[in-house]
């Protein structure tokens, strides 16, 4: 089944919003506090062929400069003809591929009377948030400036187990799509099921707000969460990754 990419990343970008952007060529330019990498990178809109692409490169990295921030492009199937092997040549890394999953959001909503919306990153979400060793404090930091940029219906929701607080996950609706995003598990309610639950419960959220298609970013590398979005209906649609300009 084919995907529209460009909506996708449309709707990714809208999804995690940053404080500083700038549409330089074909790219969205995105700048925060370092932390995610979506939040502090150009992503491409348009793979057409760019007649100056070295210049468009050099406009992104000086935005980045004056951002104070290390020039990163997140390369998607929209990149210009020919971004990967001039930024290779330039002395950048490749890094982090992550997969882009989606599948029809009906058959997997389902309420759930132990999962409440805290309406923003509460105290209560951001420390189970913490429980990811992912989240470095930057990430953390801008999660918390998130609902004063969030544009659209979000949702930060925490499933309770057994009288504590075990899970929790960022869901955004807009338009046909909800997007959910930091799925964290206290370390001793894992593989019981809990984040499946959660992710049924944002699906029923974004439902009620004529959502009908689930999406999702993971590592490629993160096989049992693959597994668990696999498991409920979601099917690769496209890749990710980043390059990082050398220091």
């Amino acid at each position: 089944m084919g995907h529209d990419i460009l909506a996708l990343e449309r709707f990714c970008l809208t999804a995690l919003p940053a404080p500083r952007q700038a549409f330089i060529g074909p790219f969205v330019v995105k700048g925060f506090l370092g932390g995610t990498g979506r939040g502090n990178a150009a992503s491409s809109l348009d793979p057409a062929p760019l007649a100056d692409l070295p210049g468009v490169v050099a406009r992104v990295e000086a935005c980045f400069a004056g951002m104070g921030l290390r020039p990163r492009f997140r390369s998607t199937p929209l990149d210009p003809v020919g971004l990967g092997p001039f930024l290779q040549a330039r002395g950048y890394a490749e890094q982090d591929e992550s997969l882009v999953m989606v599948g029809p959001l009906t058959p997997v909503a389902a309420p759930d009377a132990a999962v409440r919306d805290e309406g923003g990153p509460s105290a209560a979400w951001m420390a189970l948030v913490a429980t990811a060793e992912y989240q470095v404090p930057a990430r953390q930091a801008e999660k918390l400036r998130n609902p004063e940029l969030l544009a659209t219906p979000g949702a930060w929701l925490v499933l309770r187990e057994q009288g504590v607080d075990a899970a929790c996950l960022f869901a955004v609706a807009e338009g046909p799509f909800c997007g959910f995003f930091d799925l964290a598990t206290r370390p001793e309610f894992r593989r019981r099921g809990l984040a499946a639950r959660l992710i049924r419960a944002a699906a029923h959220w974004a439902g009620a707000r004529g959502a009908s298609v689930l999406t999702a970013q993971v590592a490629a590398t993160n096989a049992p969460s693959i597994a668990l979005q696999e498991s409920l209906g979601l099917r690769e649609a496209y890749c990710y990754r980043y390059w990082l300009a050398p220091a």
